[in-house]
């Protein structure tokens, strides 16, 4: 046969009831309804399977089996109250390392300027970058909180969507010397085309502007998205950028201002459990007020 199980909830009761040496008195100690600790005291006595009180005109009296689990029972009140203590230390850290996952293109120069002013707001927090296009899997904790370009799915995750990132066509002015400026979407086929290797991403633009290309049309091609967007900024031809990437590079600028690409929406993702830390609650909570600002931000 195995241990009786029990709630660990109903000790405290119990021990407020042992204390007071009566319902009314536990009651008011623990600032509870007197039915409230009866009723705790008959579930923890059937839980158990043996009775811990004998009524009497007096009060309670504590029968052997009572008398025999008081030190027990203190002893998981005082594991409770350092567990308590524990938790209450790190909700309210202020100091400790948080990994952070994002995109290559984000890591590199939607999130820095974030960083830094995370930095000075709190100087005791330490970031871990991960710049990757792969989604980090915040079950495993492979990161504590991810900036992603796509929503998060998993149940156990808590997701926030931060912003729509505007995308635009762009090009460095010393390509559109050259080339001339398009002023219609199919102008874009006569220009040199900066685009993805196997990402069939710019082709679905293009589709859904009633224009058809095959990845022949890109004079140069990449998946990888630094490689990308320094190309574009080099003046290797008109590429599709995030708006807010331009500020970083002098001479490039945005072409077809009219041109209707579906924004990009940004998510903040955390798991549900490493929220309850005091750090990575700072830090979701700032890069959740910082990067729509940054987005957005002209210069």
């Amino acid at each position: 046969m195995g241990q009786p199980s029990f709630d660990w909830a109903l000790i405290r009761s119990f021990l407020a009831v042992i204390d007071a040496g009566s319902l009314m008195e536990a009651a008011r100690r623990l600032g509870a309804h007197q039915p409230t600790l009866s009723r705790h005291m008959a579930e923890l006595e059937a839980q158990l399977g043996v009775p811990l009180f004998e009524r009497t005109g007096r009060g309670l009296t504590p029968t052997a089996a009572a008398l025999a689990m008081i030190d027990a029972a203190r002893q998981m009140k005082l594991g409770a109250d350092a567990l308590s203590r524990s938790l209450e230390v790190q909700r309210h850290a202020t100091t400790g390392t948080v990994r952070l996952s994002s995109s290559q293109v984000a890591a590199s120069w939607l999130l820095p300027p974030v960083l830094v002013a995370l930095r000075e707001a709190e100087p005791g927090i330490a970031v871990e970058l991960v710049a990757s296009n792969q989604l980090s899997n915040l079950l495993e904790r492979e990161a504590d909180i991810a900036v992603r370009m796509v929503r998060p799915r998993q149940g156990a995750l808590i997701a926030r969507k931060l912003a729509d990132i505007p995308l635009t066509a762009a090009a460095h002015a010393s390509y559109l010397e050259r080339a001339g400026t398009p002023n219609k979407p199919e102008d874009l086929l006569r220009h040199r085309l900066v685009g993805y290797d196997h990402d069939d991403t710019i082709l679905r633009g293009f589709a859904r502007l009633g224009v058809t290309i095959t990845r022949e049309h890109f004079a140069v091609r990449t998946d990888d998205q630094v490689a990308y967007a320094q190309l574009v900024a080099a003046g290797a031809g008109i590429g599709f950028v995030a708006a807010y990437t331009l500020r970083n590079w002098p001479g490039v600028q945005a072409v077809l201002p009219d041109l209707r690409i579906a924004p990009l929406p940004c998510w903040l993702a955390v798991h549900r459990e490493v929220r309850a830390s005091g750090v990575v609650r700072r830090v979701y909570d700032f890069l959740a007020e910082a990067i729509p600002r940054e987005v957005s931000r002209t210069a």
